[in-house]
């Protein structure tokens, strides 16, 4: 699509060695010399060890040019690891830049996308303004982090999946998802029957939780598991499925397509369905 195109054309794939200061997830002062991996008209993507709270702000000073300014963390665009993670973020000041690159102008309808969004814990849906670096991360991470004025939270939100609103979900529908998985939310590939295994698991999120559980059945384009970790439909996950402790593993990445109650409480039945 030609706002696609848009977007990627002002992604600049350039290294410039930064220092980010600011607060970590656990509310410890920072100070860390790391680099840009992308840079674009509205914020980077960045490097980063420390672990950081989206939502939160960041100074960031280009140690080349000395110039200085305050970004917001938008989200994660890789899952992180020991080595660190990349987050995306986001200029506080629109018409600064910290990069030296000057950028050509934008029109009004170029300046950003519009796009329904969808609360993950309400099913409120709106139309919302995003930017390069909302793009990102929700193309990436699946969900972006906003403030929910149904829920009056910050919640996980992802691309509006049925506007219109959910079809009444039949009664085997119910039983079978579960009473918190919306039907609309369910993405499925009938095609490919399922087997029930239990296999063991290893199951990372963007944001650093580990989980090791068993599968409750596999399929050629995903598989289901259960877990007391809390995790959002449309989030991106990496899973290595058999996962073997002591040998080689691969891992792969993957999307919650669903997400309903185990009787008995305190977990959930999860399908994921792998990304090609």
């Amino acid at each position: 699509m030609p706002e696609e195109r848009r977007r990627r054309s002002e992604r600049l794939f350039l290294t410039f060695p930064i220092r980010v200061e600011g607060s970590d997830a656990n509310g410890a002062p920072f100070s860390e010399t790391t680099r840009t991996v992308i840079v674009n008209r509205q914020g980077a993507r960045i490097h980063l060890k420390r672990a950081v709270k989206v939502g939160q702000t960041v100074k960031i000073i280009n140690i080349l040019s000395g110039r200085t300014a305050i970004f917001r963390v938008v989200g994660l665009v890789s899952p992180r690891t020991d080595q660190g993670g990349e987050w995306g973020v986001e200029c506080c000041d629109e018409r600064q830049t910290i990069w030296g690159i000057d950028f050509p102008p934008l029109d009004e309808t170029a300046a950003g996308s519009s796009v329904l969004l969808e609360c993950r814990r309400c099913r409120a849906v709106t139309l919302s303004r995003i930017s390069i670096v909302d793009y990102d991360v929700l193309e990436s991470a699946g969900a972006l982090a906003r403030e929910c004025k149904s829920c009056n939270q910050t919640t996980p939100w992802s691309y509006a999946r049925n506007p219109a609103g959910p079809p009444a979900p039949t009664a085997a529908a119910s039983a079978a998802a579960g009473a918190d998985r919306p039907a609309a939310t369910v993405t499925e590939r009938r095609g490919s029957p399922r087997v029930a295994l239990r296999l063991p698991i290893r199951v990372r999120s963007w944001q650093g939780v580990t989980e090791f559980t068993k599968t409750e059945n596999v399929s050629k384009t995903g598989l289901a598991f259960t877990t007391e970790k809390v995790f959002e439909v449309g989030e991106a996950l990496q899973i290595t499925c058999p996962y073997n402790p002591a040998g080689e593993n691969i891992e792969v990445r993957a999307r919650v397509v669903r997400r309903s109650d185990v009787a008995g409480g305190g977990r959930y039945l999860y399908g994921a369905e792998y990304e090609r």
